[in-house]
């Protein structure tokens, strides 16, 4: 039997962070163990900006998980409001990645994602000139284009200097993955009247027999439930990050409309039911640097029917999953081609329909208008996304609703099952 060719990971975040591309390169690494031997080196657990005190005193830790061998670089603790810890954190990620890389033996495949925005890509075609190796570039998020896209960073020099250096990446690439149709269009845009890289779309997933619908009853749901207020309520949940690129500061305005609660003057406002009675309560499940100012505007705003939960294991987001009735599923404008949010898949798995606000043509708005899981508007038309909101309240537990989570799943289990897209990253890496 031949000896397994070796393939090094750049993961920024790995298991058992809760970051969704770290869960998806988990879930990549341990089963492409049965093809490969894999090595990944990632950031010591931190997703949240907090280090143990056991991931402090080493320069690298070694682990092996489920078949993967797994080197952590340790990194400062920094916080997701403050620009400037981000950027120590990345740069120590950086610096330590690539020391560990020299150490990690050889290699035949490198494969690095868009995390760290830019970096993740540099640091792939350095792990390739350093081992002599072919590399996998997958762009979850186009940077700097989704920076632009949110204004969070303005200084015209280094968003240039940015796309050089992605672009530098792109092309040094033996193959560039994308994980969405727009964003294949966006690869192109920025080679036109070029050598486009090779290239190819693989769509991203979840595990798909660890998160399923689940009855009402079930006790785990019902107990989650009950921790967090939800029980006997109308609950439109957003599950994920609650960070820059979903407009949730403009998305939390339109609640107010829907809110429960006293107004500043002292008046009661009872909130929105629904036909059958139930009151309607708007969950936010997840953390990120948006999160205080969320918090802190339904505070001012005397919202009672406002519930903000944090992450969730991986192992319970199953129930949390299953405790909403209608999931959000948001991008900002101008995101189009540019990221693709994956919690859509989560949603799809567990049978839920969706309310999105998603630009047209865009790969998840694609997906929902396909399996007819969901409804759609465009970002920036809050009027539009107000019509959506109340258009769940006014048609709960009618066969509509019911039949789009249907077929969300079905379309999941025909399409986009984990074992699906992870056997295609395999068979493309072999070709090179």
């Amino acid at each position: 039997m031949s000896e397994k060719k070796k393939i090094l990971i750049f993961a920024h975040y790995y298991y058992p962070d809760v970051a969704s591309t770290g869960q998806l390169l988990t879930d990549q690494a341990e089963a492409m163990v049965k093809q490969f031997d894999v090595t990944v080196i990632c950031t010591v657990p931190s997703y949240g900006g907090v280090v143990e005190d056991r991931y402090k005193t080493q320069k690298f830790y070694h682990e092996e998980i489920n078949g993967v061998k797994v080197i952590r670089v340790r990194v400062p603790e920094f916080t997701k409001e403050s620009k400037k810890s981000r950027i120590k954190n990345i740069i120590a990620y950086f610096f330590g990645a690539l020391s560990a890389c020299k150490k990690s033996g050889r290699q035949d495949y490198i494969f690095a994602v868009s995390q760290p925005p830019v970096v993740g890509g540099v640091l792939g075609v350095l792990g390739k000139w350093q081992k002599k190796a072919r590399l996998i570039y997958c762009i979850q998020d186009f940077n700097p284009e989704q920076i632009m896209a949110v204004g969070y960073f303005k200084n015209g020099f280094f968003l240039k200097a940015m796309m050089l250096l992605d672009k530098f990446s792109c092309r040094h690439s033996d193959l560039v993955i994308t994980v969405g149709r727009d964003l294949v269009e966006t690869l192109k845009k920025r080679f036109t009247g070029k050598k486009v890289p090779n290239h190819v779309m693989i769509n991203n997933w979840i595990n798909e027999n660890e998160i399923y619908p689940l009855p009402s009853d079930n006790n785990n749901v019902s107990e989650f439930k009950r921790k967090y207020g939800l029980e006997n309520k109308f609950v439109i949940m957003y599950s994920g990050n609650i960070g820059l690129y979903y407009d949730l500061e403009k998305l939390i305005q339109v609640i107010k409309q829907f809110r429960k609660g006293y107004t500043m003057a002292g008046q009661y406002e009872p909130g929105m039911k629904t036909a059958d009675g139930r009151e309607v309560v708007f969950a936010f499940a997840g953390g990120g640097s948006l999160r205080d100012e969320l918090v802190m505007y339904a505070e001012k705003h005397h919202f009672e029917n406002v519930v903000f939960i944090p992450y969730q294991d991986k192992k319970n987001l199953i129930y949390s999953l299953n405790a909403g009735d209608v999931h959000w599923c948001v991008n900002a404008k101008g995101i189009k081609g540019v990221s693709c949010p994956s919690k859509a898949y989560g949603i799809m798995a567990v049978g839920k329909p969706i309310l999105g606000v998603l630009e047209s043509g865009t790969e998840i708005r694609s997906l929902i208008e396909t399996s007819r899981c969901g409804k759609c508007c465009e970002p920036g038309n809050y009027a539009g996304i107000a019509e959506l909101i109340q258009w769940y309240i006014d048609n709960v537990g009618t066969s509509e609703v019911r039949e789009m989570g249907q077929n969300g799943r079905k379309y999941l289990e025909e399409n986009l099952k984990k074992d699906i897209s992870i056997e295609k990253y395999i068979n493309e890496i072999k070709r090179l």
